[in-house]
């Protein structure tokens, strides 16, 4: 593990200074070769982190029972709410972690809530605690701000306007947020949970996330893992599956995994900046062959081959990581 993946600066293309155009051609080197970077310089408030954090590890802290008010089941179409250790699976096997989902605020009466349309619709929060609700709207809401940013940065790498993805897919994105707290391995029989999370992509076109400082991120770099270790005030950001698909594999969608090794929590803040649920994702006309690694991958499936929207793509994939939810509510 001696490759380190690429930091970026991204200062430059928020306030369109000189060096602008030398951000864009980092992500994009970054993409073509690891599918995964750092960006600092993204100026989201390091107040709200920390706040963000503050109310996590409160929630985390509470007895099972108290957290099971906010769970999944209770979430309905939405896809909202709290999962117990061992509740979300990644390739048929149990994660050793829980987590909260949370997506994009929206009332009874917006039109694809009033449609029935999966993973549209209200979050479920924990009342009882302080500025939760509030802090993980506001971030949200920071972090989207931040996607369109560096989906406009990849626009740019790819020699597009940098209004492309936006206007494409990303007018109306389909925004999805985790708080995932991984324990220490010593508490639990490590026979039924190989990895925090086991090999995987992800599905859309972007990924950030924050980190904790306790490592336990690897990222996939051709037959050899890399570890991603912690950068203070950070994001580590890949592209999914999408981005892989639109451009025809020179952006490809790396495997990653997680182990926690620490002798005490870890959390970690995953937010998925994709299309929007109803976009046909198309690629684009960037090489005259499609780069399809499915032979390389854990589950041989290839994104270039599949038919259909957006979200028809995500259902297939989130109904096989919470089976038993998903045949009741999707």
């Amino acid at each position: 593990m001696k490759e380190h993946l690429p930091v970026v600066d991204i200062r430059p293309f928020i306030s369109r200074t000189a060096g602008c155009s030398s951000v864009a051609a980092e992500i994009g080197k970054a993409c073509r070769e690891f599918g995964f970077f750092y960006v600092v310089g993204h100026g989201v408030d390091q107040s709200l982190q920390g706040r963000l954090e503050e109310v996590s590890r409160k929630f985390f802290a509470q007895s099972l029972e108290t957290k099971l008010e906010i769970s999944m089941a209770r979430g309905g179409r939405a896809w909202r709410g709290y999962f117990p250790v061992g509740g979300e699976l990644t390739s048929g096997k149990p994660d050793l972690k829980e987590g909260i989902y949370f997506g994009a605020e929206l009332a009874r009466d917006h039109p694809l809530v009033k449609a029935g349309t999966p993973l549209h619709g209200s979050n479920l929060f924990p009342d009882h605690i302080a500025q939760f609700r509030d802090t993980v709207l506001d971030y949200i809401a920071a972090m989207t701000r931040l996607g369109h940013t560096l989906i406009g940065a990849i626009s740019v790498s790819l020699g597009l306007e940098e209004t492309y993805f936006d206007t494409q897919y990303t007018y109306d994105p389909l925004v999805l947020f985790r708080i995932f707290n991984y324990p220490a391995r010593s508490g639990y029989d490590t026979k039924n949970f190989a990895f925090g999370v086991g090999e995987h992509t992800d599905y859309g076109l972007l990924t950030i996330l924050k980190q904790d400082m306790s490592g336990g991120l690897q990222v996939k770099s051709g037959s050899q893992w890399i570890e991603a270790m912690p950068i203070p005030d950070s994001f580590v950001c890949n592209i999914g599956d999408m981005l892989d698909r639109i451009t025809g594999g020179l952006y490809l969608s790396a495997p990653h995994r997680v182990e926690n090794r620490a002798e005490h929590d870890r959390l970690s803040f995953p937010f998925f900046f994709d299309p929007n649920f109803n976009a046909d994702v198309q690629p684009l006309d960037l090489a005259s062959k499609v780069r399809d690694n499915k032979r390389d991958r854990w589950d041989h499936a290839s994104v270039h081959e599949f038919r259909g929207s957006y979200g028809d793509y995500l259902l297939s994939k989130v109904s096989r990581v919470f089976p038993e939810l998903g045949k009741k509510v999707l």
